[in-house]
This record gives structure tokens, C-alpha cells and sequence, in this order.
């Protein structure tokens, strides 16, 4: 599903990402680990159309899709959410997957004014879809809810139920179990892995390992921008320079 060839990021004479070969297949959770500042992030944007790669190419089902712009990337089914919660904090869980809807359906304001036949119908599939991603996302006894008024997890859980509505066929998560407790891990997890079985890809990015090594079918490792290991969790688990960047960064792989 998606390529990455020889891709590179300069920044001055920094090369945070370097020369790095990817495959991810479709219908897999694909994990990228590495410790801090290893350009897992930078990375992520490269792919996404967030910033532009020195060189290298970026092919998604088969198209270039290198450079592209944000909005151009997703259009093709590249949905990513981001360490910071991507939500609309004044807003209620079902206005706010609901407002995600309508960036996929393209509900013009003129027509919306008018409320035209054509424009009630829409209105209605929207709703209907908002509450099917609720109810699958497990936020259904917060439909009604203000954003800013749910737990750390829950927030969490309400960027990927936004990141669902704009119909993901890659969903590539930054951290999606930042900061929560055991339960909301929990919850998360299961979360993820229905979404596997719905048929999504998940390209990955997190640091609790635990999770990772559960969840990933294949992992990627990376440091100081450069691929070290590539596996199964077994195998990554294992890996001699991977427990070397883990424990040179003071951290338990």
C-alpha cells in the first residue's frame, strides 16, 4: 500500500530523516519506534505532506505522491492524527465528528443555506454516519458531551473517531496512548484492533512498548534518523542495536 524510497530530510546541515526504505502492506498494523528525537515525527510529516523530503519518493497504491500537499495526500486515504489532540475542544463528540463528515462530503455553504433536498439528505447521512463512528469508537454515552469536558483518554479516542469520518484507507497514528491510564490503554488497544478487522491499515507511531510488540504485525526501529531494525516484534524485541538505542537513551525498550 505504501512505499517510501531513499527518502531524506535536511534541515540546514541536520539530516533528520536518512536515505530510509519502507514497505507497509495493506491490512496491517505497522509500527515505527525509536527513541526521542529519532525522526519518527519528521518522518510522519514527510509522508503526510507536512513538510517536503530533500530527496526521495513517497507512492501510495502505486502513485507519487511525494510533496503533495496535506489536503491532496488525504484525499487519496492518507488520514493521520497528531500528539496533540486534533479536536474541536467547544464542540460536542457528535459536532465534532459530524463537522469531519462534512469535509468528506462536500456540503457547499450555499446549498447547506438553502436547505435544498439535496442538502437535507446529506445533513442526514452525516448524522447517521457520526453516530455509527461514535458507537465504534466507544464514545456513545458521550455523544452529547463537550469535547473539553472528557478525560485525557477519551479526547484522545474523539481525534481518531474525526481522523474515521474522513474515511481513512491508511490511518497513521502519533502516539494515540500518550499520557493515559491503564484502562483508557486498554480501551485504545481495542480500538485499534477493530479497526484492523474493519479492513484499515495503521501505520503507528508509539512508546509504550508493551503495546507496540502486542499490537504491530511488523515493526520498523529508526535512530538519529537511520533504520536499524526492521521484524516482527520477536524479532525487534531482540535486536542488539535495538536495545543499545533503547538503553543509550535511558529508556527500557
Amino acid at each position: 500500500m505504501l512505499e517510501v524510497k531513499g527518502l531524506s530530510k535536511f534541515f540546514g546541515g541536520l539530516e533528520a530523516v536518512s536515505n530510509i526504505d519502507m514497505t507497509v502492506k495493506a491490512g496491517e498494523i505497522f509500527g515505527l519506534i525509536g527513541p526521542n528525537g529519532a525522526g519518527k515525527t519528521t518522518f510522519f510529516n514527510l509522508i503526510n505532506g507536512v513538510i517536503r523530503p530533500t530527496r526521495g519518493r513517497v507512492i501510495f497504491e502505486g502513485q507519487d505522491i511525494t510533496g503533495k500537499k496535506p489536503h491532496s495526500v488525504a484525499k487519496k486515504g492518507i488520514i493521520r492524527t497528531f500528539q496533540a489532540n486534533n479536536i474541536f475542544p467547544d464542540f460536542t463528540v457528535i459536532e465534532n465528528v459530524s463537522l469531519s463528515c462534512h469535509l468528506k462530503t462536500g456540503i457547499g455553504i450555499f446549498e447547506a443555506s438553502l436547505h435544498t433536498p439535496g442538502s437535507k439528505k446529506k445533513e442526514k447521512d452525516v448524522l447517521e454516519r457520526s453516530y455509527e463512528i461514535i458507537k465504534h469508537a466507544g464514545l456513545e454515552s458521550f455523544t452529547n458531551t463537550a469535547a473539553n469536558s472528557l478525560s485525557h483518554g477519551h479526547k484522545r479516542i474523539l481525534g481518531i473517531a474525526n481522523a474515521l469520518a474522513a474515511e481513512p484507507k491508511l490511518l497513521m497514528l502519533d502516539e494515540p496512548l500518550g499520557g493515559m491510564n491503564a484502562e483508557e490503554v486498554s480501551e485504545t488497544i481495542n480500538l485499534i484492533r477493530r479497526l484492523l478487522d474493519d479492513g484499515l491499515t495503521i501505520l503507528l507511531i508509539e512508546h509504550n512498548m508493551r503495546a507496540t510488540m502486542s499490537l504491530c504485525d511488523r515493526i520498523f526501529v529508526i535512530n538519529f534518523g537511520k533504520k536499524i531494525a526492521e521484524g516482527n516484534p520477536a524479532e525487534v524485541k531482540e535486536n542488539p542495536e535495538v536495545i543499545k538505542a533503547y538503553l543509550g537513551a535511558g529508556q527500557n525498550a
